[in-house]
C-alpha cells in the first residue's frame, strides 16, 4: 500500500504530465467534436488527480491551523484548477470536464464507501 508522500509525488507528477500533455495537443483537441470531448474528459483526469493531491496537502494544514477540515475546499480547488485548464483547449470542453467530473467523483465516493464499509466489517470480526 502506498503511503501518503509518495501518493502525493504520484499525483503531482501524472498532474504535470496529463497538463502538458494536453497542452502540447490543444490544437487537436479542439479540432472535431469528438476529440473537445476527449479533451475534457482528460481535464477532468485532472481533477481527480489534483483531488488526491489537495487533499494530502490541505488536510494536515486546516487541522492544523484551524483545527478541522472542510472537504469542499480541495473539491472547489481541483474543479477550478480542472476548468481553468480545459477553457485553454475549447469552450465545451468546460462543461464536460465539469460533468465528466462529477461523474468521476461519484464513482469515487462510491468506492470509497465500500472500502470503508470491509474495513468496519474486519474491526467488527476482532
Amino acid at each position: 500500500m502506498a503511503g501518503s508522500g509518495s501518493s502525493m509525488l504520484y499525483s503531482f507528477l501524472l498532474f504535470t504530465v496529463i497538463l502538458s500533455l494536453q497542452e502540447m495537443y490543444r490544437g487537436k483537441l479542439a479540432s472535431s467534436e469528438l476529440f473537445t470531448i476527449l479533451g475534457g474528459f482528460i481535464s477532468s483526469l485532472l481533477f481527480l488527480v489534483l483531488l488526491t493531491y489537495s487533499k494530502l496537502i490541505l488536510i494536515p494544514i486546516a487541522v492544523m491551523f484551524f483545527g478541522f477540515y472542510e472537504w469542499e475546499s480541495s473539491f472547489i480547488l481541483a474543479e477550478v484548477v480542472s476548468l481553468i485548464a480545459a477553457s485553454t483547449v475549447h469552450r465545451v470542453c468546460i462543461t464536460t470536464c465539469f460533468l465528466f467530473s462529477v461523474g468521476l467523483l461519484y464513482e469515487v465516493n462510491k468506492i470509497s464507501a465500500v472500502t470503508v464499509s470491509k474495513i468496519e466489517s474486519k474491526a467488527k470480526r476482532h
